[in-house]
């Protein structure tokens, strides 16, 4: 091991390095994500809130604010088939590049008992990379933004809160985004609120 080198740090994809070091040449500096976190099984506020103290706790980040929560219906999947999901939005800056952030956020699903058994199936909790520092990128195995982010309003509403001046990076400002989508079968809960620990 190398002297100042962090055990944390997964190895990244060459795409996604050459991604980031185009951004930025000092990797050092922290940048800014943006993540989706959602849950439709169990305790889904806990989780949700499991999630957030787990990415404060991570080395090398900082969760910088964190979204109201909404009430929102299950995506790509029948109505009625699934509970309906609390989801939220976190800020973070970071020293982590994308390849060992998507670790990490593997690592709490796993942590919260995740399990992939179908797409867009019901789960404890969903941790996602929606942005990276305004990297494009079509890694196969972290494509930047989310590739469906941009026509998913439960992730744009929140997202609005924290940053109402964001951008989903090759797709436009997040406001005139969800103007096309509109926001139905999304819905607020101000009774529900997730801390951030300083």
């Amino acid at each position: 091991m190398t002297p100042n080198s962090d055990p944390t740090v997964q190895p990244v994809p060459a795409s996604v390095v050459q991604q980031v070091d185009a951004a930025d040449t000092t990797l050092h500096n922290p940048k800014t994500a943006v993540l989706s976190i959602g849950s439709n099984l169990g305790n889904r506020l806990e989780s949700l809130q499991s999630a957030v103290d787990a990415l404060a706790d991570t080395p090398g980040l900082k969760v910088m604010a964190v979204s109201p929560v909404y009430e929102t219906e299950p995506w790509g999947v029948a109505p009625d088939s699934q509970p309906s999901y609390f989801n939220a939005v976190v800020v973070v800056r970071t020293t982590l590049p994308p390849g060992s952030l998507l670790e990490r956020g593997h690592a709490i699903e796993e942590a919260l008992e995740r399990v992939r058994e179908e797409r867009w199936g019901p789960r404890p909790i969903d941790v996602d990379i929606v942005a990276y520092q305004g990297v494009v990128s079509d890694d196969p195995q972290l494509t930047l933004p989310h590739p469906r982010a941009h026509e998913r309003a439960f992730v744009l509403v929140p997202w609005r809160d924290v940053d109402p001046a964001a951008e989903v990076p090759g797709h436009g400002s997040v406001e005139e985004l969800l103007a096309e989508l509109g926001t139905e079968g999304i819905t607020a809960r101000p009774d529900l609120e997730l801390s951030l620990h300083a």
